[in-house]
């Protein structure tokens, strides 16, 4: 008892004349990159350990040091002791350079518009809760990669099928062929499930089922008594929602596939005959063909998207998101088909031949006519100045930019020459775009099936190479679409993710593809819209998800913490090991291509707001030109995450437009299929030439 009186004495004494917290730091700017700022704390007084609750998700709680900040914004950090004493500081990396200043100023509009963009209503309203729960802890085999060549067996369960066991508990011995006999431990507290029985095969790396199937290397799972919070690094909870602009693409694609009788299924063998030009009337108003017209806009969404984006949907979402990546895909033909046939019949052609078209124009004109003038108006601007900000943003910089990083990996040499990159790109766009939207036509109606060629048949090659996987691949996408384990979010989780890749790459409900439809020679609006159905289709439908395939017939879509497009490189790189210089090469002419199709796009928007003049139309394509050097020679983070956004914000006024007029073009399209059952559009005479 005295000894017992004297330590509560002691800790009594320690705690009374404990140093009160307090806590000091230091900021780094460690060069004039972007996101590379750093806090560095030092801590006197109180009780340790300390814990570190950093605004910053990424840096752990555990850590006194938060690197990769963003210079020029405010991060916060509550600093406590054992005590339960706690300290909040709040800190700023300097900014020294000007791309510094841009990225610090933008990174609050990039946090405004995404708080709009990917805001969770369901969430919101109470109707289920968004944060990422685990009821179970997967127990795999110790250092696996989808790279590891062996074969291993559970020789032994020590713990029994529903035992409780406590993290370290031993409770399974597995064998390996090549490193033997492996004692396995239990990694948390809770009941044990079995998920191999005693002396079956984990995984083998000869047998293509273990390499398709998600988390083959699993064996063993422990269920947790309540299910457990996911968190970041630094105890913030992980929250996946259902964003609002996932729900207002997909729903408004879904409204106009019943609103339009599944246009999207029974349209699509006369878009194709529309495609191959049985109907192109060369006397016919407009610029282009039809052909040239599909070419221009699937050169605006045929992009990096399909490469890299697919691949982050896959390895967020496991191989069930393809199959609903390709629903989203089959839905989104219906929004192109109702966008671009107003797109043609509220178009605008000047006696010198040029078009002008597009949301701009059925917004205003289209709403007029029903008594909204000033709504129209109003939508039309907005969508005009969102349009022009993608333009050189998401359809711009972010383009010459990603591209040259991707070459610049490939090919060492470029490393550092960013600017001189730019120039050239810049002078190869520039020759294009001068000649305007018949040049571009020309130009995209030869680089798109060219490239779209090149990457499709590698991607068939990829998978004929591994077409013994096809069972197994096509299992692993129909049981991850429908039945996906709770670490990929559940079927909501692998839904979103699926819809949302497709909704980003195609623009379905964007209204970009409106402007370059809206060009096309014909007399009879809704054909095009018949032609521009196919985009979705080919955009998402098939490179998409021959990107998805690529990855899960040779098992990369298990490997994590891998960037997109370099993740879909070493996929074609482990079959065929020239191809990822090849796939470079792509990338480039996949930027390239959608860098002259969306200076169509912004030229449009452009001309709308500032006048139709040929003077301003050159303006424009010289500040174009200027992005096209500043993408590629500076990062500017925020700024192209802020203008990638644009690209998503123009589907608000788009599609509020569009379901006001749905039932104007549904009366078109009914007008249009009754002449084509009548045979009274012009068609091309085939002559027999025996």
């Amino acid at each position: 008892m005295k000894y017992f009186l004297s330590f509560l004495a002691f800790v009594s004494l320690t705690l009374g004349y404990a140093q009160e917290l307090t806590v000091e730091g230091k900021t780094y700017n460690v060069s004039n990159n972007i996101n590379d700022g750093a806090i560095e704390l030092s801590v006197e007084g109180g009780v340790e350990p300390y814990s570190y609750k950093w605004s910053n998700q990424s840096t752990p709680l555990t850590s006194k040091r938060a690197q990769g900040l963003v210079e020029g914004i405010p991060y916060s950090v509550v600093v406590t002791d054992a005590a339960g004493n706690s300290v909040t500081k709040e800190f700023e990396v300097e900014t020294e350079s000007i791309t510094e200043v841009f990225n610090g100023t933008m990174t609050p509009a990039v946090s405004a518009l995404g708080a709009v963009l990917f805001w969770d209503p369901f969430a919101a309203i109470g109707i289920y809760d968004p944060v990422a729960y685990a009821d179970v802890k997967l127990i795999g085999i110790p250092d696996w990669s989808n790279e590891t060549q062996d074969r291993f067996v559970v020789k032994q369960w020590l713990k029994g099928e529903g035992q409780s066991v406590a993290v370290g508990d031993d409770i399974a011995i597995i064998t390996s062929d090549k490193g033997g006999d492996i004692t396995i431990k239990a990694n948390a507290k809770g009941k044990l499930i079995h998920r191999t029985d005693e002396g079956k095969v984990i995984f083998n790396s000869e047998n293509p089922e273990h390499v398709i199937e998600q988390g083959a290397h699993y064996f063993a799972e422990i269920k947790y008594d309540e299910p457990i919070a996911m968190i970041h690094p630094n105890g913030d909870p992980i929250v996946k929602g259902i964003p609002f602009i996932v729900i207002w693409l997909v729903f408004g694609a879904l409204f106009f596939t019943l609103r339009m009788g599944f246009i999207n299924i029974r349209g699509f063998k006369h878009s194709l005959d529309l495609a191959k030009g049985k109907y192109d009337d060369p006397n016919a108003p407009g610029q282009v063909t039809h052909f040239q017209a599909l070419a221009t806009a699937v050169s605006g969404t045929v992009g990096l998207g399909n490469i890299a984006g697919v691949a982050v949907a896959v390895s967020l979402g496991g191989a069930g998101a393809t199959f609903w990546m390709i629903v989203c895909g089959l839905l989104g033909m219906s929004s192109k088909f109702v966008e671009c046939t107003l797109g043609v019949k509220y178009r605008d052609i000047l006696p010198d031949g040029r078009v002008f078209g597009g949301p701009m124009n059925y917004l205003r004109y289209g709403l007029e006519k029903r008594n909204l003038k000033g709504f129209g108006k109003v939508l039309a601007g907005l969508f005009a100045v969102l349009a022009i900000g993608a333009s050189f943003g998401g359809g711009n910089m972010f383009q010459a930019n990603q591209s040259f990083e991707q070459l610049a990996g490939q090919f060492p040499a470029l490393a550092g020459n960013g600017f001189w990159f730019g120039v050239v790109t810049a002078i190869l766009v520039g020759v294009v775009i001068i000649g305007g939207i018949n040049s571009i036509a020309r130009v995209t109606g030869k680089v798109v099936p060219i490239m779209a060629s090149i990457y499709i048949l590698a991607a068939l090659a990829v998978i004929i190479m591994n077409i013994q996987n096809i069972g197994p691949a096509f299992s692993a996408i129909v049981d991850g679409a429908f039945s996906p384990s709770a670490l990929k979010g559940g079927i909501l989780g692998v839904l979103v993710i699926g819809f949302q890749r497709a909704a980003f790459s195609n623009e379905a409900g964007v209204g970009s593809a409106a402007i370059a439809h809206s060009t096309a020679k014909t007399n009879h609006p809704p054909s095009e819209g018949f032609v521009a159905l196919l985009e979705p289709f080919i955009d998402t439908v098939v490179v998409c998800t021959l990107t998805a395939l690529v990855l899960i017939f040779t098992g990369m879509h298990e490997v994590e913490g891998m960037a997109g497009a370099q993740l879909t490189s070493d996929a074609f790189g482990s079959q065929i090991s020239w191809f990822p210089y090849v796939l470079a090469v792509a990338v480039f002419l996949f930027a390239f291509s959608t860098m002259i199709s969306w200076s169509y796009y912004g030229m449009r928007a452009w001309t709308y707001l500032f006048g139709k003049s040929k003077r301003s139309e050159m303006l424009y394509k010289m500040l174009f030109l200027i992005f096209v050097v500043v993408g590629a020679s500076v990062s500017l983070g925020a700024v192209l995450d802020f203008s990638d956004m644009m690209i998503l914000a123009m589907s608000f006024p788009n599609i509020i437009g569009l379901y006001i007029m749905s039932g104007e073009v549904r009366g078109d399209l009914n007008n249009y299929l009754k002449k084509l059952k009548a045979n009274q559009l012009f068609k091309k005479v085939v002559v027999d030439k025996k």
